[in-house]
């Protein structure tokens, strides 16, 4: 199974992303000589399922999965599924460890940026032709792709808007939201000089995860760092430097806080200390909780501004059955289910999260609020993290070279050049 890569979608409007999930049951590890992915799946035998299977889910997903579960179990009265929900900050290592210790499960969720790495310990199965993958957002498509083959199937998605404070930016005499970077450079300061503003915008000075905002604007700039091919990186170019020289200027500019409060995003969003920030669908919840209300009308959110393109981080969850499973039948009949349309409808109506379905946008139960459609628009430019086994260790590198640029005021290309020099030791582990 084939995907377009990055680099060659950027000239289509109408690609989008999607996020990664699976769901577990004990099994066994492969033979080492039979290490390396599978060139194809076994077809899934038909008929129900049947059997026990456990699931493994993280966060909220797997506290809320056994309501979404009880029509599967309905449909397949001789199956039972028991839910095991996982800590998101030590479900990596849990599954690492399986793996090594051959009781891997049968399905789960696994990270967006742990697909390759488990493809390349033989964790998973790779995606049945019986599972279409075509009504995917073909950007999450291409986050399950690895070697051209596709594993498991994206299950929900997530990507990044700006929100802003639109009573604020009114008041300020903005009443379209930017549509390219100067402009959203432009918006911060405007909405900064008002009476409460503290900060134009909340934007993370390095560290964890940092990564997630400004690889977004090496994509709109038209960079990578990663090749086409997966096998060489790319953090020295000219559109990379370009890029975190903009991200740097918001705060050599004073326009964002270097040295922010932890936890304050919501807090300083409402008062209007902090009238920008750019975030997930999550945070809709978060700052309407906290301003009460009538708060939901003060705010709005906005696609990511463009240099080429307007591109975004594609996050989410993916399903993937294990390797080895003694019920990979009933665990692939699952992970069909998971991906009906009205199956993701339903789930979206128990956590909010976002179909990874295109046609699944299409009930009004997703596509209703104009919130959310913002966030379905980003998603069709929006790109997956780099599929490659060592993307976790060389983000880390990148994070901290971010943080010198944004707290330190290294300059752009000598941050490239030493993430480039880390991520080349490093090794894509192709």
């Amino acid at each position: 199974m084939t995907t377009t890569s990055r680099l060659s979608r950027r000239a289509f409007t109408g690609l989008g992303a999607a996020g990664t999930l699976a769901v577990l049951a004990a099994c066994g590890r492969p033979d080492e000589e039979e290490a390396g992915p599978a060139a194809s799946a076994e077809p899934i035998a038909e008929g129900p399922a049947t059997g026990s299977l456990t699931l493994w889910a993280m966060g909220a997903e797997g506290e809320a999965l056994p309501e979404l579960l009880k029509g599967f179990e309905k449909e397949n009265p001789d199956v039972t599924v028991e839910v095991t929900p996982l800590p998101w900050d030590s479900a990596h290592d849990k599954f690492t460890s399986a793996i090594a210790a051959g009781t891997a499960p049968d399905v789960a969720q696994v990270g967006s940026t742990w697909m390759a790495e488990f493809v390349g310990l033989n964790a998973l199965e790779p995606t049945p032709e019986s599972i279409a993958l075509d009504d995917f957002f073909p950007g999450a498509v291409d986050g399950i792709t690895v070697a051209d083959t596709a594993y498991g199937v994206p299950w929900y998605v997530e990507t990044r808007l700006v929100y802003y404070r639109k009573d604020i930016a009114k008041a300020a005499g903005i009443t379209e939201p930017p549509t390219d970077w100067e402009g959203l450079v432009a918006m911060a300061k405007a909405l900064q000089g008002q009476p409460d503003g503290k900060w134009g915008i909340a934007l993370q000075p390095g560290g964890a995860g940092s990564w997630q905002t400004v690889l977004p604007l090496s994509w709109s700039n038209g960079g990578d760092v990663v090749s086409e091919n997966g096998e060489e990186f790319t953090f020295e170019t000219p559109e990379n430097e370009e890029a975190l020289a903009y991200y740097q200027s918001y705060f050599t500019d004073g326009i964002a806080d270097p040295a922010p409060a932890e936890g304050t995003t919501e807090q300083d969003f409402v008062s209007g200390a902090v009238p920008m920030f750019i975030s997930g669908p999550w945070m809709m919840a978060a700052v309407e909780g906290v301003g009460g209300e009538g708060f939901a009308d003060k705010y709005g959110v906005f696609v990511m501004p463009q240099m080429e393109t307007s591109s975004s981080f594609l996050g989410g969850a993916n399903l993937g059955v294990f390797q080895g499973s003694e019920n990979r039948d009933a665990a692939w009949k699952l992970v069909e289910y998971l991906s009906r349309p009205e199956v993701q409808v339903q789930w979206f109506g128990i956590v909010a999260a976002m179909p990874g379905l295109q046609s699944a946008w299409e009930d009004e139960t997703v596509s209703s609020n104009e919130k959310f459609e913002a966030f379905h628009t980003q998603l069709q430019t929006a790109f997956a993290p780099p599929t490659i086994a060592t993307w976790e260790q060389v983000a880390a590198k990148f994070d901290a070279q971010i943080e010198q640029v944004c707290k330190q005021d290294l300059a752009p290309a000598d941050a490239l050049k030493t993430v480039q020099s880390e991520a080349q030791g490093i090794g894509t582990g192709a």
